[in-house]
């Protein structure tokens, strides 16, 4: 069976996983899913200073801590910036990196350019004018594509600011993390604010799913991305979900 570990976006915290997570373990894998600094029950360690690094090495040092090997690193929304830097610093350690709805950078890129350019404006405006300049505030649920009010009540009381230089810091890869397979998921259920890397994805000849969804796919649709995960992680050196070594 395989490790995975499982990355949340901006507000959010590791608990975000919890319905993935549950069935990801029913299935016999390990699953770990951290939650990074600054954020959500770790949001008393919140201040201008944490970045993308800051991330990555909340990453990093859990990989070294626990000596994981063989990781499945999966990154929602933001948090594909960490996967991409992750890989880079840690590929041995890497099996595969997967991209739930979230940024595919390239060497030198932030976050804020890898977003349309209406959705950057909004949320660079957001920090000048309701973040003190450094903090991005909490989105409408409903812009995401969560419309349940169970899923809505479970989520608002748990999310809080996002810090803003995690989206302003530029990857820094030596290219180590080309060498590491990677696959994207797209949720196509909302207004797609990731459809541009979803084709920087194809286009680079990654394997491509699609899930019916809101952007919040592990909370509105766990049963479905849980099953893509299994079939990417049973994929590695078998022939398990049809995907091989050799399919990328």
């Amino acid at each position: 069976m395989s490790t995975l570990v499982l990355l949340h976006g901006a507000w959010h915290g590791g608990w975000c996983w919890e319905r993935v997570a549950r069935r990801l373990r029913d299935a016999g894998h390990s699953v770990h899913a951290p939650t990074l600094t600054g954020l959500s029950e770790r949001a008393h360690l919140l201040s201008p200073l944490v970045g993308l690094d800051t991330h990555v090495e909340d990453v990093v040092r859990l990989i070294d801590v626990l000596g994981l090997t063989d990781v499945v690193l999966v990154g929602h929304s933001y948090a594909g910036q960490i996967v991409t830097a992750v890989a880079d610093r840690r590929p041995r350690a890497i099996a595969q990196r997967v991209y739930l709805d979230a940024f595919v950078g390239a060497d030198g890129e932030a976050a804020r350019d890898l977003l349309p350019e209406t959705v950057e404006r909004h949320w660079a405006e957001s920090a000048v004018e309701q973040g003190f300049g450094w903090l991005v505030p909490v989105r409408k649920l409903s812009v995401l594509g969560v419309t349940e009010q169970t899923d809505i009540d479970w989520l608002l009381p748990r999310l809080t600011p996002h810090p803003w230089k995690t989206y302003t810091d530029p990857l820094r890869l030596t290219g180590a993390v080309d060498d590491v397979p990677a696959a994207f998921v797209e949720c196509v259920s909302w207004m797609r604010v990731f459809a541009d890397q979803a084709d920087r994805a194809r286009s680079a000849g990654w394997t491509v799913h699609e899930l019916e969804t809101g952007h919040e796919a592990m909370v509105t649709a766990p049963e479905e991305l849980a099953g893509v995960l299994v079939k990417l992680a049973g994929g590695l050196g078998s022939e398990q979900g049809g995907l091989t070594w050799s399919s990328w």
